[in-house]
This record gives C-alpha cells, structure tokens and sequence, in this order.
C-alpha cells in the first residue's frame, strides 16, 4: 500500500470539500507580469490547503496551465516531461475531436478557456457559507488586483445544493472511486456500504497505478521530481439546458405511449441516466424509484450477472458509458480490471439557481463545473470521452453517443434495450453545451516553492 505524502499533496486531490464547505468560487486568472505573479504566488503559497489540514472555515487550492509555467520560463526540454494533452491545451484540433467540441461547443464560441480569453491559472476558493466566501474572495480579489501580476478572467461561482441533486434533477457524486493509502474506503464503506479503491498513482503522480506502473513524472531543471504528489485537472463548464432535456423527455414518453404520465417520463430519463432521481441504480431497481423523495447511494452492483443486456439498464444509458463496470466484454473480470485504469475522480460543482419550472426556459444560465484529477488525462479523462461517451459503436450500439452529454449529429438516437424488441428514440438535440475548459497541473506543495524561485 502507497505511503502518501498528505502534507505535500493539495487538500483538493484528497477530498471535495463538500460536505463542511458547500460554497465555492473558482477564479481564472491570466499572468500579465512574470516577476510580480511569481511574488504574489509567494504570498498565498502559506493559505493553500494541504492533505494534513483540518480546516472548517475555507479551503485555497491552485492550478496552473501549461502557459503559465512557459511564462515562469519553463523551456520545451521541462515542458517535454509533462503530458502532451497538458502540453497542448484542450483547444488543439486533436484535442477537439477526441472531446467532440465541434459545432456549438467549438472553442470558439467559450466564454473563457479560448485564444480570445486565455487563461493560465486556477484558484479554488471553498467555505463553509456565503458570509465566509465572499470574506476570503474579496481579500483575494484585492490582492490579485493589488499584485499587478495576474488578473482576474472569470469568476465562477459554485456551490451544491442542500439534496446533492444537479439541475437535471438527479442524485450526484455518487461511486467515486477511493485513493489507496488515504482511508476513504473505510468512510465511504460505511456511509454507501460499498467502495472501489484504485491504487494511489491513479490520481497522485508518483505513486504505482492500477497497471503496477508509475505515470511519467514531470521533471525540470533542479527539480527532477517536480511532479512527484502532483496531478493534472480537468475543468470544463457545461450548461445544462434543463427545459430542453425535461420537455424532450415529456414528448418522447407520450410518443412512447399515448397515455403516458410524470411516472413515465421519471422513468424515461432515468433510462437514459441509468440511475432514478434518489440516485439509486436501474440494474437494482428496474421498475420504480425506491426513494422518491429521498436519496439512495447504492453503489454496490455490477452489470454482467443480472443485465448483461441491458434490459434493466440501458447499455447505452449515462452511468454505464461513464463506468461500465464488469460489462465492458464477455470477461467480467477483464472488464472489470479494464476499467479500473480508466477512472477518474469528480470534483464539481453546480452552478446557477435551481429552476422552478423545468419545462419553461426562464432564460437563466446554470450547469455544472466539470471538474475531475487523474494522472494521466489521455488513459483517463480523454479516453472516457472518447472510447466510451462519444463513441457512435460503444459496446456494439449503432450510431449512439452518449444520450445526456455526447457528441451530436441530427440524427442522434438513444436504445432502451427490452424484450420482444428494444425502443429507440431519436433526433436528441444538446442537452448541454460547453462554455469553457483547459487542462491544468496542480503541483504538490514542494513544487509551488520551486515555482516562485528565478529560472
């Protein structure tokens, strides 16, 4: 078992921060002075939060892109040891088709993350209420402005609502995957009853990986384990279009059938979902939501010995393209295994107020910060996205994406599979758009230091 350096290790790669401080502000903030950004980094290195703190106030964590550290004078010969995905940014042509960010998720259209509004670093900023928040991000605020180093590109605010449900309306965070070395799967065993305990490398740079191997660990010049208790971050920010995903449902389930009520549609967006509002699991509980007006975390089932066909859950349905379980092929075992080296831990958050009415468009903007680590964001992140959420052939489907977040074309279509034959329901519009994104590197504490040192 991994021997977890928690006082070099940002607090955030370690927990979410969600249950003692549901309210955040992420601030994107581009260097517009090297010298100066170096010796405003200097001043808020001492507020970050590590693996060993306990704090109950507010948590500071950063990020930073692969531009900003070219600013800090990174040559190509200490870039080189980083991922090329981090290397590149997530805006590349490539980068592109492997996350589907064509038409109106292109680049081009983002409000932040482009080359129009470019960003370099990212504070996350956690606290235990509104009060103490807007507290800490003014006096943040005014030392940024105050540094002449940095400024301030956007400011997200997030945060969780008090039932853990997304604006879709559906149970979040739930089977994440625990870190070996950091006892959350004794925690998570007894708050769900059931954990997946991926080895340490899966998400701290430096440490062995479900394949019994060590991620490359990014190196410079005088700091040859620069990367060591590090990971890289993905950020994106997706606007869930609520009133189109509830009234497509509706529409769909009287098509379905003539008669068809609220149960119906629950029932049809819980297909595509592949979990019910409660958030308990449709390979469990394939013909009603157990905890309609509560929550279930079960978290403990698997798809290969009771639906291996999907007839409870949908092959295709979000839960199963996102973590396929030991469904992946024939083999549960290989499956199992397999998917295992392609996990990612979550740690977003909401945004925007929860609407009242989710079949009218109140012309609000809300969704989900997208936030997740993992060592490797080509095995894990890059290769869900595209091995898995938008692959049109994913586990012998014909022409399906993902039905909540995929890739779409104008004929986009979605399979409930069902015996003596399957549904299939078609021309599934966006029900999300991205509005921003970038890769990030979130260095252990050792390597902030050497950040703020002259190269």
């Amino acid at each position: 078992m991994a021997s977890l350096n928690f006082s070099d290790i940002q607090g955030f790669v370690l927990s979410s921060y969600a249950t003692k401080m549901p309210c955040a502000n992420y601030l994107l903030l581009k260097v517009t002075d090297v010298k100066a950004c170096k010796a405003w980094l200097g001043s808020i290195i001492p507020q970050i939060t590590t693996g060993t703190d306990r704090k109950n106030d507010f948590s500071l964590n950063i990020a930073f892109c692969a531009t900003a550290f070219r600013s800090f004078g990174f040559t190509e010969a200490d870039m080189i040891s980083f991922s090329a995905a981090f290397q590149e940014g997530m805006i590349t042509e490539t980068r592109r088709q492997i996350m589907g960010d064509t038409g109106n998720n292109k680049p081009d259209n983002w409000t932040w993350g482009n080359d129009k509004r470019g960003v370099d670093i990212l504070l996350l900023l956690f606290a235990i209420d509104e009060t103490e928040l807007k507290k800490k991000l003014t006096a943040l605020e005014a030392g940024i402005l105050e540094s002449g180093g940095v400024e301030v590109v956007q400011s997200l605010p997030a945060g969780r609502q008090p039932d853990s449900k997304e604006h879709f309306g559906f149970l979040d965070g739930i089977g994440q995957p625990t870190i070996e070395g950091t006892g959350q799967k004794e925690r998570q065993l007894t708050r769900t009853g059931h954990a997946t305990e991926l080895k340490a490398g899966e998400f701290v740079l430096g440490y062995e990986n479900e394949m019994q191997k060590i991620d490359p660990l990014p190196a410079i010049a005088g700091a040859p384990e620069f990367g060591k208790n590090g990971t890289y971050l993905v950020f994106r920010q997706i606007e869930q279009h609520v009133h189109r995903f509830w009234n497509y449902v509706k529409e769909t389930a009287i098509t379905i059938n003539a008669q068809a009520g609220v149960a119906d549609q629950d029932k049809l967006a819980a297909k595509m979902v592949g979990r019910w509002k409660s958030g308990a699991p449709l390979a469990e509980y394939p013909d009603a939501d157990p905890a309609p007006t509560g929550t279930n975390e079960e978290n403990n089932f698997g798809f290969a010995a009771n639906d291996q066909s999907g007839a409870k859950c949908p092959i295709g349905a979000h839960i199963r393209r996102t973590n396929p379980r030991d469904s992946l092929f024939d083999d549960p075992k290989m499956s199992t295994l397999t998917v295992r080296r392609h996990r990612i831990i979550r740690r977003g958050r909401s945004y925007g107020h929860r609407t009242e009415d989710v079949y009218t468009d109140d012309r609000e903007e809300r969704g989900l910060h997208f936030i997740c680590i993992n060592s490797n964001i080509e095995r894990q992140f890059e290769f869900t996205q595209q091995t898995w959420v938008n692959n049109l052939n994913f586990a012998a489907l014909d022409h399906e994406t993902d039905p909540l977040v995929g890739q779409r074309d104008p004929n986009s279509m979605f399979s409930i599979q069902g015996c003596p034959a399957r549904t299939r329901i078609h021309n599934l519009p966006d029900f999300v758009t991205i509005k921003g994104g970038a890769y990030f590197f979130m260095p252990g504490m050792a390597a902030l230091l050497e950040l703020v040192k002259e190269r």
